[in-house]
């Protein structure tokens, strides 16, 4: 490496150590399990400190061309989102005068165990394009972060990243975000390229050091990590991962590391670099997208493709290109739903209806079990409306009808057998009037349908004082403790949806409510 290269590299890892003594507190984030990748202040006389330096520039003369200039107006952060009003179908004023803090608090509040529809909802909300809340904390961004925070828990990184990308990464949380994703993508080189084009942000050492390494200046590494190591800016864990992580072979014969008490994304990547990977299965569910790259055993892949799919961050396709890359070798758990997602998707493509009708009551069941039967009907539903089954399979096949997104036109094609098919296409159409509620749940969801209900408390008052937004939030967490069996808000709730114009939406979730076994 030459010198001048080294002793560039050496003198911005001084200067962070001089300037900080020590590594300041991390910045608090809802999220436990982020890497402490950010040093604050992150400042030295008022200019920022980032040793991981970009290249220096090599032209030494430059023509500037015409510049036109348009006038924008002021970038609000809380405003980013993928998903335009003329898609999403949510008013860009939805979260109203509902105060920024009561928002993000609702959208942290963890709903791991609801519905697919919901969680489709929730997701829409994440990622639509809305105007900020009229009551913000300036300077304050804590809604943007709830949202990709919300989008994390569901193990949903890339739109997570998109949305940061949007925001920009020159906020320590929105960085360490940003690094993170990238680091379980298994895209190392993309999180120090962020960490490269954000000089305003001032990294910690583990991170310094690892990006460093990474791009190949190990010199400049290895003299960071015996300076932090020296002056005690390491705790002992992280120091032995980290000196593994640059001299591998100084350790050959030696025991493993002692597992790690708190695995963060840069902690999961340095244990996978010197040869210990983690499993993810106890992982946060973020985790569970590392175990998707091609480098990782079919088993492996199968469990964190259902782990993503339960909260709708992996597609029925990609599921079922999980299931069908092999020929199951063993039974039992995952094995079993491979098998017969295969022989089903075979015995569908090959339209034998006979071969169809033996598997499909087994696969159903299986993939309820697992918690997957949305999935499996958003597959399969469609082609078996086509089919001429019978019995057994004729009747999972309306049931997989009603829970798949065309459930509208399936049910326009079919003729119901009893009163509680005639209840599905009642509420597949939007109109309950008359017909028969065979059970508590069944009685919650068809009040919802019957008539054009009014708005009852607290969604009334609220939709009366333009907290829209407040109001969906509660109403979707009402109806995940429908799904848990608590049935008290489930009328009221779906009739909020009804009211916001969510018509599809509330349809889907009440088929649902009917269709998936309560939650325990």
């Amino acid at each position: 490496m030459p010198l001048t290269d080294f002793l560039r590299g050496g003198l911005a890892v001084a200067l962070s150590l001089i300037a900080t003594n020590a590594v300041a507190q991390e910045p608090l984030s809802a999220i436990d399990w982020l890497s402490r990748s950010v040093v604050v202040p992150p400042q030295v006389g008022g200019a920022p400190v980032n040793p991981i330096l970009p290249e220096p520039p090599v032209s030494h003369a430059v023509v500037l061309g015409a510049v036109e200039t348009v006038a924008l107006g002021p970038f609000n952060p809380q405003a980013p989102g993928l998903i335009s009003p003329l898609r999403s179908g949510l008013p860009r004023g939805l979260w109203g005068a509902t105060p920024e803090a009561e928002l993000s608090t609702l959208l942290r509040r963890e709903r791991t165990d609801t519905l697919p529809a919901l969680l489709n909802l929730l997701r829409l909300v994440m990622l639509a394009e809305l105007d900020a809340p009229r009551v913000t904390a300036a300077g304050d961004g804590s809604l943007l972060l709830a949202r990709v925070d919300g989008l994390l828990a569901m193990g949903a990184l890339e739109p997570a990243y998109a949305l940061l990308q949007m925001a920009g990464a020159g906020k320590p949380e929105h960085f360490r975000r940003l690094f993170d994703i990238a680091l379980l993508l298994g895209e190392e080189d993309r999180a120090c390229g962020i960490l490269r084009a954000t000089p305003e942000v001032s990294p910690s050492y583990p991170v310094q050091i690892f990006c460093l390494a990474r791009g190949g200046d190990w010199a400049a590494a290895v003299l960071s990590f015996q300076a932090a190591r020296a002056l005690g800016l390491l705790d002992p864990e992280m120091a032995a991962l980290v000196e593994r992580f640059l001299d591998p072979e100084a350790e050959d014969g030696a025991d493993d590391l002692a597992a790690p008490d708190r695995v963060s994304p840069l902690v999961f990547r340095l244990l996978e670099a010197v040869g210990q990977p983690l499993p993810t299965a106890s992982l946060p569910l973020a985790f569970a997208q590392a175990d998707l790259r091609a480098n990782t055993g079919w088993k492996a892949r199968i469990e964190a493709g259902e782990r993503l799919a339960r909260m709708g961050s992996v597609e029925a396709n990609q599921l079922l290109g999980l299931y069908t890359e092999q020929s199951a070798a063993a039974s039992g758990g995952v094995w079993d739903r491979a098998a017969a997602m295969a022989r089903l998707d075979a015995g569908i493509t090959a339209r034998n209806v006979d071969a169809v009708a033996a598997v499909l009551p087994a696969t159903q069941a299986l993939m309820a079990a697992a918690g997957l039967e949305s999935h499996l009907a958003t597959l399969f539903a469609r082609a078996l409306a086509t089919m001429p089954v019978e019995g057994d399979a004729a009747t999972i096949a309306f049931r997989l009808g009603m829970l798949a997104d065309d459930f509208e036109a399936i049910a326009a094609q079919h003729t119901p057998q009893n009163a509680v098919e005639r209840l599905l296409l009642g509420v597949s159409k939007g109109d309950t009037a008359g017909l028969v509620a065979p059970n508590v749940r069944a009685v919650a969801v068809k009040s919802a349908f019957d008539t054009r209900s009014e708005l009852v408390e607290p969604y009334a008052g609220l939709v009366a004082t333009d907290r829209q937004g407040e109001a969906l939030l509660l109403a979707i967490e009402a109806l995940s403790g429908g799904a848990r069996g608590d049935l008290r808000q489930v009328g009221a709730a779906l009739t909020l949806l009804r009211q916001l114009g969510l018509e599809t939406a509330a349809r889907r979730v009440a088929l649902e409510l009917l269709l998936l076994e309560p939650r325990a």
